[in-house]
This record gives C-alpha cells, structure tokens and sequence, in this order.
C-alpha cells in the first residue's frame, strides 16, 4: 500500500470513495451528505486549514482521511480534525485505515501539529491514539449529538491539556446534520 497527500486533481475519485464507502453504510441519502462534504471541504478549503491523505494498492484508491484546521480562541495550539474519513467496503477490516491514520498522523506530527481530534467510535480509533474527550478537554464548534465520539490527542508529546476559548472549524464543517 502507497500512501500519498491528495490534491484538487483527486477530487472525483475522493467523492466517489466516500460516497459509495457511506452509501453502503448508512444509506444513500448519508453517502450524498458526505459525498457533498468531501466536495466542499476540497473546493473551499484554504491549503494551510486542510490536509487530504490517500492510501492506494496499485492503482485502485482504497481509503481517504481528511483533517481541517478547528482554531480555539484563546489557545496557540494547531488543531486539525479528522472528518470524513473512508476505506473502500472490499478493504475494510484489512488494517488500512489503521495504516492509512498512522501514516496521516505522522505526517501531521511532523509538520507541527499539536493536537488530532475526531468525531467517530473510540473503539476504532482508540487502536491509533485516540482518547475520549470532553467539552471541557475540547469544545466542540457544533453540539455534539454522540458525546462520547468526541475524542483526540496530542501529536506533540506532551499530555493534551484542555484547550481553551471557543471552537471554529473551516466552512464545509459548519453543517449541523453533520454533528
């Protein structure tokens, strides 16, 4: 498996992934919420507020993960989501979404980013890295209707201290269906 950080070129192939990965999932009507997601947080996104990753075996895209950039007011800390994130229905349960987190996780450490937080299921996640949170640790930019899928941690090596002030996510995030 190659794994490399997607680009606007990627944008057909990305939407597809994750429309057909919800589709299947949730339902048609999920896939095109998320489908409509991916779109926009890859059209609308400034550069530095996003980070798009692929993993592909061969030729074939099996899995995205995308991060956007949450600023807390009162905290200098970089932050970035992880929201959406797919692996192909063929390849799940093979290890790469693991692998493919690994690798964006490194990648964000690397490049200065203190702090990953996502919305998902702390079993899944918790294999790489994740902590439950709560809106003391983290305010969320949008009520949470799954508390308990609000999890993160620090990329940075020191122990995620709550983060402070009030919570902002990039535009294609500000959907409240999507919280």
């Amino acid at each position: 498996m190659e794994f490399f950080n997607a680009t606007g070129a990627d944008e057909p192939q990305l939407v597809d992934l994750f429309e057909r990965v919800f589709t299947v999932s949730e339902g048609a009507e999920e896939g095109g919420v998320i489908g409509r997601l991916v779109r926009n947080l890859m059209r609308d996104t400034p550069p530095e507020d996003i980070h798009i990753f692929t993993g592909f075996e061969k030729a074939d895209l099996v899995g995205g993960a995308i991060f956007s950039r949450l600023a807390y007011a009162d905290d200098p800390r970089q932050v970035f989501i992880l929201s959406p994130m797919a692996v192909a229905t063929e390849w799940q349960g093979k290890g790469v979404g693991q692998a493919l987190l690994n690798h964006a996780l490194t990648v964000l450490r690397s490049g200065g980013v203190d702090v990953a937080i996502t919305y998902g299921d702390p079993a899944f996640y918790s294999k790489v890295g994740f902590k439950v949170l709560s809106e003391a640790d983290a305010a969320s930019p949008l009520p949470l209707s799954l508390p308990g899928g609000w999890i993160g941690q620090s990329l940075n090596g020191a122990t995620l201290a709550p983060l402070r002030g009030r919570c902002t996510c990039v535009p294609a995030l500000r959907d409240p269906s999507i919280w």
